[in-house]
């Protein structure tokens, strides 16, 4: 609304506007015949925008964080929850918060999460997703950086684990070692690592192999000990213990 009180000529909403957006908003309903995580790995239109978040963390000198990324936190956070005895539909929106957590490094990578959420909230919408099911997907997204967020519920606390467990000799891009960062240098010493429920023993173990050549475990603690303090909040809220195993020794 200009000084005048009256709408910008962009909010005139005559018939034309109206019919354009009603086929738009339909379009985008007939794309996602069906709201599921299947699906929505095929949506278009949200994958370039993943894509385009992973090339500016690219050109920032981050790690990977390319759909394989998205695809195995989603995949990790539904099998978490549906191990825990959760229901299907709490494991799908899981792998859904899990496949969207990272859309907001498109816009910047500072504040990513919250970015990301509202970014995710509009296409959820658009999507015709029960409103019930947006806010838990939105709320796991919103809280899944270390910097501003926290295990608030099943899904968020899912979506941590799987996030920042995923440590990984190939999400290192930077092709000259002696320029690694702090992040290189862990992922790229990572030979091999694997997230474990032992139900009985309500525990989940990151268990990690390490080249202590590239970096020693206390640099790893060192690096990510704000990560490790996130994923034991997490494993809480699931009433389990959070536990941590490098090269055979108990970390945590």
């Amino acid at each position: 609304m200009n000084a005048n009180g009256q709408n910008w000529p962009w909010m005139q909403f005559n018939d034309y506007n109206l019919v354009f957006l009603t086929i738009h908003r339909k379009e985008r309903f007939i794309c996602m015949k069906k709201f599921t995580y299947e699906n929505i790995l095929h949506a278009k239109e949200l994958n370039v925008y993943l894509e385009q978040g992973n090339n500016v963390l690219g050109m920032l000198g981050y790690t990977e964080h390319t759909r394989k990324h998205a695809a195995k936190v989603a995949v990790t956070a539904g099998k978490l929850l549906k191990k825990l005895g959760y229901d299907e539909h709490c494991v799908e929106l899981a792998r859904i918060a899990g496949y969207m957590h990272d859309l907001g490094n498109c816009i910047n990578r500072m504040d990513h999460a919250h970015t990301g959420a509202l970014m995710a909230f509009q296409f959820l919408r658009d999507w015709g997703a029960p409103p019930d099911d947006i806010a838990r997907i939105i709320t796991a997204i919103g809280q899944h950086d270390e910097n501003s967020g926290t295990a608030v519920d099943p899904i968020s606390a899912a979506l941590i684990l799987a996030d920042k467990t995923d440590v990984r000799r190939n999400r290192v891009r930077n092709p000259i070692r002696e320029t690694f960062d702090k992040h290189d240098q862990v992922n790229y010493a990572a030979l091999s690592s694997k997230l474990k429920i032992d139900v009985s023993k309500k525990t989940i173990t990151l268990t990690i192999e390490l080249d202590e050549a590239i970096c020693s475990l206390m640099d790893y603690f060192e690096i990510f000990l704000q990560r490790m303090l996130m994923c034991k909040r997490a494993a809480e809220l699931l009433g389990l213990r959070f536990k941590m195993i490098a090269n055979g020794n108990k970390i945590c």
